[in-house]
């Protein structure tokens, strides 16, 4: 796989736990089959709410659990990941997890309705792109776009966004495109 796809939400059903020890996720019983998730080698695994936990990439993978490559990217001082916590897997580019801008825990939200403020790597589609254009969260280009919002010393919504991948065609999760961004 290259460096990068173009799904930012490739599969998120049911939960997971995650011994970081033996790098190894396990689904919920019942509820996972990675094998025909459309899962590959190479994706990006977010673990918890918002990247809460931290992230990874997939190194392998059985019907019911999901081999990490390395755990440098996890919150420090963690050896689990409690069962319940919930996922995604993205094809978003493994050279932003080296990348300090984007440590977790960021704070990913569904949409902005719980906080204007958060910090990550997003799969920006056309449409959202589009909408966003009217508000602090604009970007320069549809793709892989980094970014950061803040509240300045004043008070001041603060919102730095860098493309990371340009991509004219970036394909989003099922979900509608009902405000800036809530399918990452």
């Amino acid at each position: 796989m290259s460096l990068w796809g173009n799904k930012d939400l490739v599969y998120d059903a049911g939960t997971i736990a995650v011994n970081l020890t033996s790098k190894i996720a396990t689904g919920a019983v019942g509820v996972v089959t990675f094998t025909t998730s459309g899962i590959s080698t190479g994706y990006v695994i977010t673990v918890g709410t918002g990247a809460t936990y931290g992230y990874a990439v997939v190194s392998g993978f059985t019907s019911t659990t999901i081999s990490i490559a390395d755990t440098a990217n996890f919150v420090s001082g963690l050896t689990t990941v409690p069962a319940g916590t919930t996922y995604f897997v993205s094809q978003e580019p493994i050279y932003t997890l080296g990348d300090s801008t984007y440590d977790a825990p960021e704070s990913k939200t569904t949409g902005f309705s719980t906080s204007p403020v958060f910090t990550g790597v997003f799969g920006i589609d056309e449409i959202e792109a589009g909408i966003a254009a009217t508000t602090a969260y604009a970007v320069a280009h549809s793709g892989w776009v980094g970014i950061t919002s803040y509240i300045d010393m004043y008070g001041n919504l603060r919102v730095k966004s860098e493309v990371l991948v340009a991509g004219g065609i970036l394909t989003t999760s099922d979900a509608p495109d009902d405000g800036p961004f809530p399918d990452s």
